[in-house]
């Protein structure tokens, strides 16, 4: 370590030996059931799954809903039966349900059209009312967005979304958590994210405590149009302040910081400590919302005030989305073929990239409920104090304690760390609040983690 590096870290090496002392002995950090997910989804069967959802011609939001051979009614259909199975193989475990909506007037739905998206629920054995999300979405499109007729594959964008999240249920259904998972193949989102408005209000409306939304769109493409060929990286996008943040919570951020702790931000950088768990695969934090003048479905969910992430590939090939089936020759006389066909998919890439969400889906609901009413003190002392609320009843059945977090103000991911047992609260001795950010995890008696939840509002992931 450089002379530099020690002066940056060293009063936090102190530290560590004061904080330790007080904890009582943490849970086992390696978790064999995530090691046994990381590697359980198979590009066989998401290959299966892309190619009968391109077998339906288009899947565009306006297209036919009566053919049982094409358009966006026998794919639906289709995910809606796939679901049953994949339920009855568990014993009945996925409750399985439409989620609709009649939308009119909208630049791209102008006429009353009912958006309808498929939703599979993984109920939770003793927190069923706390959610951990993974979607994808139906629907396809080619170059003009009111075109419902012509042939859309749309296999990469986002066939692979779907089968992704398809083989992640078949995969974490074999398994029972505290928490609830739900698998959301939602509808609308190219005619303006139409599915997941729809969702996160019903959700918003029947209370339910949403963890985390990964929303995986185009998760299958390897060879970007920069000529780079990567199959080993995953790009998380994230959203820094919370889209709910009131003017009163914006200028206490101003003073505490927080612009880079959003419940997404964190679960962005819990979803990167995961990929641990993927053989050859990296992740890439965007700490941004969305890439440049584009959108996604995590978006209606953090609209409504829940964390939630896009996780996809990382180089992306622009002639093969939204586009007209063809090949035309350019200026310099070479071929270029355009279209989102199934030849653009990397099978293996999507498996790993959906083996990235069924690690993170079954951590999320294999640990606590995030700590709720996160604060910190310690202006003008040399010892930083956090508290937060503990869960009850049936939510702490599988509580073990509590781990605190913190790291540089430049650091993009927690560097430091103590478990500090079963608390409510922790004072960490001559680590000053003014030199770092800070935040709590709450971790399960199998070591699952919960994410970090940084102090104040804008780090909470909500109450219980």
């Amino acid at each position: 370590m450089s002379r530099l590096a020690m002066r940056r870290y060293l009063p936090a090496l102190l530290a560590l030996p004061i904080a330790a002392a007080a904890a009582q002995t943490p849970p086992p950090a390696y978790n064999p059931r995530l090691q046994a997910i990381g590697t359980a989804p198979q590009a066989s069967r998401i290959e299966a799954d892309i190619r009968k959802l391109v077998s339906f011609g288009t899947r565009h939001t306006l297209s036919d809903t009566k053919s049982d051979t094409r358009g966006i009614g026998a794919a639906r259909r289709w995910i809606f039966d796939e679901f049953q199975r994949i339920s009855k193989d568990c014993g009945g475990c996925l409750e399985v349900r439409y989620s609709s909506d009649i939308v009119s007037g909208e630049k791209r739905i102008p006429e009353p059209t009912e958006v309808v998206s498929v939703i599979a629920i993984q109920r939770g054995t003793s927190d069923p009312n706390r959610y951990a999300i993974m979607s994808g979405d139906i629907d396809s499109r080619v170059s003009d967005v009111m075109n419902a007729t012509s042939d859309s594959p749309g296999a990469n964008d986002n066939a692979s979304g779907i089968a992704g999240t398809l083989e992640a249920a078949r995969v974490l259904t074999k398994y029972r958590f505290p928490g609830s998972i739900v698998y959301a193949a939602l509808s609308g989102e190219e005619q303006g994210l139409f599915g997941g408005k729809i969702l996160a209000a019903e959700a918003k409306k029947d209370g339910w405590r949403i963890e985390a939304v990964l929303n995986n769109d185009m998760i299958g493409n390897s060879c970007g149009i920069d000529g780079i060929c990567d199959n080993r990286t995953a790009r998380v996008f994230s959203e820094g302040t919370r889209a709910v943040e009131t003017a009163e919570e914006a200028n206490a951020r101003r003073f505490t910081g927080g612009e880079l702790d959003s419940p997404s931000r964190n679960l962005g950088r819990y979803i990167a400590k995961m990929g641990e768990y993927v053989p050859n695969l990296e992740v890439m934090q965007v700490y941004r919302l969305d890439r440049f003048g584009r959108g996604g479905h995590h978006r209606p969910f953090n609209e409504a005030g829940f964390p939630a992430v896009r996780v996809m590939e990382t180089h992306e090939h622009y002639d093969r989305q939204h586009q007209d089936l063809r090949t035309e020759t350019d200026a310099h006389g070479r071929r270029r073929v355009y279209g989102d066909t199934i030849d653009g998919v990397d099978f293996a890439f999507a498996a790993r990239l959906t083996a990235l969400n069924a690690v993170a889906l079954a951590a999320l609901a294999s640990a606590p409920p995030p700590p709720a009413q996160v604060k910190i003190e310690g202006a003008v002392g040399p010892d930083t104090t956090l508290r937060w609320q503990r869960p009850t009843g049936r939510q702490a059945s599988n509580l073990a304690g509590y781990k605190v977090y913190w790291r540089l103000t430049t650091d993009p991911q927690w560097t430091h760390s103590a478990y500090v047992g079963d608390v409510d609260s922790h004072t960490l001795e001559n680590v000053v609040i003014d030199n770092w950010f800070f935040g709590v995890a709450a971790v399960a008696k199998d070591g699952s983690e919960s994410p970090v939840v940084f102090p104040g509002a804008a780090g909470s992931f909500g109450g219980y």
